[in-house]
């Protein structure tokens, strides 16, 4: 038996820019395609921007107003986004509460949340400079423009 395609797979990703996306509602959970990146152009995370950034994305949201209903924050294997999954996801408190968190990283003083031998099976490759720049890129892209949650 042929597996089936994932939804993910059938976008055009040559046409597909940086932003936000909803990339698929199972039931109460919606994925959110949080877009860094334009994908296939050369630029992508580095692992330990992409590390970074997500140590401190998924502890900062998880203590958002949505964090209770958050599911999972992580990167995309192809180093150009990440995915946020969220119980009964309203895409205007999500968008809101991801340009919150983003401000709370580039704000943030201190370490990489779970910079420690004990917390992290990576620990020495973590950089909060390389987060504090990754999420400031990202919030100018969000905050260019108006997004309608689709791809195109």
């Amino acid at each position: 038996m042929k597996p089936k395609k994932i939804a993910s797979f059938t976008i055009d990703h040559n046409k597909l820019k940086e932003g936000i996306y909803v990339s698929r509602i199972d039931g109460d959970i919606v994925t959110y395609d949080l877009r860094t990146r334009k994908p296939n152009m050369g630029d992508y995370m580095d692992n330990i921007t992409m590390h970074s950034v997500e140590h401190m994305i998924a502890t900062y949201i998880r203590s958002s107003k949505i964090g209770g209903d958050v599911i999972y924050f992580g990167p995309m294997g192809c180093r150009t986004g990440f995915y946020l999954l969220v119980r009964n996801g309203k895409n205007d408190t999500v968008l809101e509460t991801v340009k919150e968190t983003l401000e709370k990283v580039i704000i943030h003083e201190g370490e990489v949340f779970g910079a420690s031998r004990i917390e992290c099976g990576n620990y020495k490759e973590l950089d909060i400079d390389a987060a504090k720049k990754e999420c400031a890129r990202y919030l100018e892209i969000l905050n260019g423009y108006t997004p309608d949650f689709k791809y195109e």
